[in-house]
């Protein structure tokens, strides 16, 4: 942009410079010079909305998996698709600042104690489950009590450790007391992660997080960190790891070295998508070591799913067919019966007959198809409980405390 240069004018034989019209021409032009700055700045930094992606799925299909013949007696066919995932702009700033210390990362002396603390809870327990909480204790509230609660219903001689800092207090061990006073064996430990990742693709990632190096991007890096933090257990400790909002419906006892598929083809029946909210595998499982390379060489902190179920789609894709791979995709109907866009059907009361028999074949396939059932939090959490819903009797039949089952309409589960 030029400016005008300032005029000069003669007047009766003296030269005289018109500095007030100047300086006014000069203040004008500088102000839309500011404005028109600011607006394309302000443009040029709007983010792109993130959403959920209902697009079509285009499955490519490869080698056929074993499948667990016990929950559906069909074949799938190992497939994936290219999900479009919606990016977030990322702030190219954050790496002239340095993240914050949180607690997620302090270490102390409880994390130091967590290896023999995991050894001594797991010491004699017929099965050893993991949740993850990076949330106040205060948060953990009735649905995830029931989720608990569904745990031991199912497999009262198990034992469940709960991954949290927050949960591993005077706070946290109120919360758990009902179930521990009735004899099941429930703990929550402040983790370590620095000796989970110890020896794993992650540790460096983890470094260049926690010192800044690294853009954890807009996704809540909690989110990301349980991720990390489920898999990397199971690497070193071997067992079952559930999300809070899953509640169980049958034993897990049998299943090995396992994943859900959360969608099919309804043509092809190949699948479409795997889901990380529930998953069983030994110790040292060479999945599980891909799964963790994987989230950290693609880690992208602006794409929703992209380190989760993305993720472990990407990788059994990769590695199906390969010599020292051995684990099994079980169908939907085992781990996820109920699709997320369907969820708030199962909350509702049956108003009539038809309704009514809705009700009982689903809770039917449920107890008899199904090793448990995915609330996905995010659609459900605001849902409220009806009497006489799937819901309220799976709820019903599969909790230990069994304290306010139903809820109100004032109030969510």
């Amino acid at each position: 942009m030029s400016f005008k240069r300032v005029v000069y004018h003669e007047v009766s034989g003296y030269r005289l410079v018109s500095r007030a019209k100047s300086s006014l021409i000069f203040i004008t032009l500088f102000s839309l010079l500011l404005f028109f700055m600011f607006a394309y700045t302000m443009v040029s930094n709007v983010p792109l909305q993130s959403g959920a992606s209902n697009e079509k799925e285009e499955p490519e299909s490869v080698q056929t998996r074993k499948m667990n013949p016990g929950v559906l007696p069909i074949s799938l066919t190992i497939s994936t698709q290219r999900n479009m995932i919606v990016e977030v702009e990322s702030d190219d700033r954050f790496h002239q600042r340095k993240l914050p210390e949180s607690y997620i990362f302090r270490s102390d002396g409880l994390t130091e104690k967590f290896h023999g603390r995991v050894l001594e809870f797991f010491n004699k327990c017929e099965l050893q489950f993991f949740m993850t909480w990076i949330s106040t204790a205060v948060s953990f509230g009735r649905r995830e009590i029931l989720a608990v609660e569904s745990v031991f219903k199912a497999h009262p001689n198990g034992c469940l450790m709960i991954l949290s800092r927050t949960m591993d207090s005077p706070q946290g061990y109120a919360v758990l007391k009902p179930l521990i006073d009735l004899g099941f064996n429930v703990r929550a430990v402040t983790p370590d992660f620095r000796f989970l990742l110890d020896n794993t693709p992650a540790e460096a990632w983890f470094d260049n997080i926690r010192s800044g190096k690294k853009d954890p991007g807009v996704i809540p890096l909690a989110q990301n960190l349980s991720n990390l933090m489920r898999l990397a257990v199971l690497y070193k400790y071997g067992g079952i790891y559930l999300d809070t909002d899953f509640i169980v419906v049958n034993s897990f006892k049998g299943l090995k070295n396992t994943i859900g598929a959360q969608s099919i083809d309804s043509t092809t029946k190949n699948w479409t998508r795997l889901n990380n909210a529930v998953l069983v595998f030994d110790k040292k499982h060479p999945l599980l070591f891909e799964f963790i390379e994987e989230f950290a060489l693609t880690f992208d902190g602006n794409k929703w799913g992209h380190n989760g179920p993305y993720m472990v789609s990407r990788v059994v894709h990769r590695v199906e067919g390969r010599p020292g791979y051995n684990f099994t995709i079980v169908p939907p109907v085992a781990f996820y019966p109920v699709d997320w866009i369907k969820i708030v059907k199962l909350f509702k009361m049956p108003k009539n007959r038809a309704e009514s028999r809705s009700v009982e074949a689903k809770l039917h396939q449920l107890n008899g198809k199904s090793y448990g059932v995915h609330l996905w939090n995010k659609q459900s959490s605001k849902l409220v409980v009806e009497e006489g819903s799937v819901m309220g009797r799976i709820i019903s039949e599969h909790c230990v405390l069994c304290k306010q089952v139903y809820t109100s309409r004032s109030a969510s589960m």
